[in-house]
């Protein structure tokens, strides 16, 4: 019995050590970007580790730089962001709702072919994209939205697979009561799908947020101030003038400015999160 308890502890032990190791691993190139945004120094390296000498500067400066407009970048990213949030969650949860708990011709048809479509990567459509709203003259921040929002709703499987896991017991009670269908999304659905929704707003925020291959290919022949934040940081550091300024402090900066919004929706939303995540999982 001594010995069954021992080797219980030594693995847990032998466990603990691995995840440490492991959450050394993944956190140290994160403490180390951290800690150069502070440095002082012209290359913002580290070679202490620990900065010697300690600075805001960087952050002040990144939107203070005249060739690089970090506040403008800033500012797009986060009204897109928003914007295709709002626009493709809705979406989502139109098409989730219909497909979940109303009965119409093709609708077998066409989610499955909703998940053909899901197959192909999005970088296969890049191109025909680019000279789709260069006819269009949309190769702005307007026909970067759209291009977030367009395929939204094609999304729906997780969505749907959570409002499948509500019994359809409780529509059929409210019917009986006299409610409509629009009653029934409005009072019923919507109430219930709280996780999958904050699920879903999330997944679409941080997309645009983040993204870069679309931005470059829509906005890489526009004006500066017209980027988003992923395109204009990695412009800082292949520029030219951005190379030969000693412009990487900033980046680094930069980067931890990015960051800190979708932590903090983590944190806040991590319950929501991992409930629509797990449930939606279930059915599909």
């Amino acid at each position: 019995m001594k010995s069954y308890k021992s080797q219980q502890k030594i693995s847990l032990v032998l466990r603990y050590a691995l995840l440490t190791l492991l959450a050394a691993i993944w956190l140290f190139p994160v403490l180390w970007i951290i800690l150069a945004s502070f440095s002082s120094t012209t290359t913002g390296f580290v070679q202490t580790f620990i900065p010697q000498h300690w600075t805001l500067s960087n952050y002040v400066n990144i939107f203070q730089n005249p060739l690089f407009p970090y506040g403008n970048w800033l500012i797009n990213t986060f009204v897109i962001a928003v914007l295709s949030m709002i626009i493709s969650t809705i979406f989502v949860l139109i098409v989730s709702f219909s497909l979940s708990r109303l009965h119409f011709k093709m609708k077998k048809t066409y989610m499955q072919l909703a998940l053909i479509l899901g197959m192909f990567p999005g970088l296969m459509s890049m191109v025909s994209l680019y000279y789709i709203m260069k006819a269009f003259n949309m190769l702005n921040l307007i026909g970067l939205l759209l291009i977030y929002v367009g395929g939204a709703g094609l999304g729906f499987y997780i969505f749907k697979g959570f409002l499948d896991t509500i019994p359809a017991s409780i529509d059929e009670a409210a019917i009986i009561d006299g409610a409509t269908k629009w009653q029934l999304f409005w009072h019923i659905t919507l109430p219930l799908s709280k996780p999958i929704i904050v699920y879903t707003a999330l997944m679409a925020f941080i997309g645009p947020w983040l993204d870069f291959l679309l931005p470059m290919i829509l906005l890489g022949t526009g004006s500066p101030k017209n980027w988003t934040v992923a395109y204009g940081l990695q412009n800082m550091m292949t520029n030219a003038k951005g190379a030969a300024g000693g412009y990487f402090p900033q980046f680094v900066a930069g980067c931890i400015i990015v960051a800190v919004p979708i932590t903090i929706l983590f944190i806040v939303m991590q319950r929501f999160y991992v409930n629509g995540i797990t449930a939606g999982a279930d059915k599909g």
